[in-house]
């Protein structure tokens, strides 16, 4: 399929060619690569439009069964549900489980919706490096909604709260200690608490663990001077309280458009892909840079302790801008 047909079926909306664009973007081959960002900037004129959602939260949450209970409730409310889950690779082997199209079976089958798993591959931050363009190209296929679920919870796993317009922090019940065990930096960034599983011989504690989250955010200052983080009790799995989650995201959305702050923080979105690019792209010309004699016999030395990674670091920076200046 040549780059034009793939563009005209994105424009209709077709998942399967979306699903290839998307494989398009991720490959790491030179002449995909220059084909993809051929694509990316054809389509640009029909993205914006979706409601971005960053969804994080710590191993057990609950994450994958909230975002298919609300992918449904959204499709019943008319909207055209994306989902971009990334998954964690493998330290050994790169690779990842990609489960959560198997955790999400309804949402699946639903022809409103699209499920794409990804690998987080050696990037930090609980995004993967090409999530950006795939969000665009949700957008060009007409989804309303794009979610992105990320690898967990954590000081590193907030990246995705620059790629985004609207940061939700999933939590099971948790009480005293394990409330402190939440990151400050990462309650910071959200702009919706909610405390899942508050169903059966939880909803107590649940409402509890809502009341406790609501308290120690009104001792954070405001993110938003237009916006009162809600903190909400809500159960997945018996569908209590989502469809009220609905209404929060477009309660988020109209006080930011109201404000102007909607606008400013696409702009945010874009200057940070900038420079993630551009730090992405300088490791990459790093790595296939002719320095590799040298990056083997300094990182022995930092490994015996013979010279300081600082040291190291500043020998390879040298030695690379060198080669790119033809010296």
């Amino acid at each position: 399929m040549s780059t034009e047909e793939l563009i005209a079926a994105l424009r209709r909306g077709d998942r399967r060619s979306l699903a290839r664009a998307i494989t398009l973007i991720e490959s790491t081959r030179s002449d995909h690569r220059e084909e993809a960002e051929r694509l990316v900037e054809s389509l640009l004129p029909l993205t914006g439009g979706a409601v971005r959602i960053g969804i994080s939260g710590p191993p057990g949450a609950g994450k994958s069964t909230f975002i298919e209970r609300f992918g449904l409730d959204g499709i019943a409310l008319g909207r055209r549900i994306a989902v971009l889950a990334v998954d964690p690779a493998s330290k050994r082997g790169g690779g990842a489980i990609l489960g959560d199209k198997t955790r999400m079976t309804e949402l699946a089958k639903a022809p409103g919706a699209f499920i794409r798993p990804s690998s987080a591959g050696d990037k930090g931050g609980g995004v993967a490096r090409r999530t950006r363009e795939a969000i665009l190209l949700c957008e060009a296929a007409g989804f309303d909604a794009v979610l992105v679920e990320t690898v967990g919870v954590g000081q590193a796993e907030t990246a995705v709260a620059e790629i985004v317009d609207m940061f939700v922090l999933i939590l099971p019940p948790a009480a005293g200690d394990e409330l402190q065990g939440i990151k400050r930096g990462v309650v910071e960034l959200a702009d919706l608490v909610l405390v899942n599983k508050a169903d059966g011989e939880l909803v107590a504690a649940a409402r509890r663990s809502a009341a406790d989250y609501a308290s120690a955010m009104r001792l954070l200052r405001p993110a938003l001077p237009e916006w009162q983080v809600p903190v909400r009790a809500v159960s997945a799995l018996a569908g209590t309280a989502i469809k009220e989650v609905w209404g929060d995201v477009a309660g988020f959305r109209a006080a930011l458009e109201e404000s102007g702050a909607w606008s400013r923080r696409r702009a945010g979105q874009a200057r940070a892909a900038l420079w993630s690019e551009i730090g992405d792209s300088l490791l990459d010309h790093f790595r296939a840079a002719n320095v590799a004699a040298q990056l083997g016999l300094l990182k022995r030395e930092v490994m015996t302790g013979a010279r300081t990674p600082t040291a190291a670091a500043r020998a390879l920076l040298a030695a690379f801008f060198g080669e790119r200046n033809g010296r």
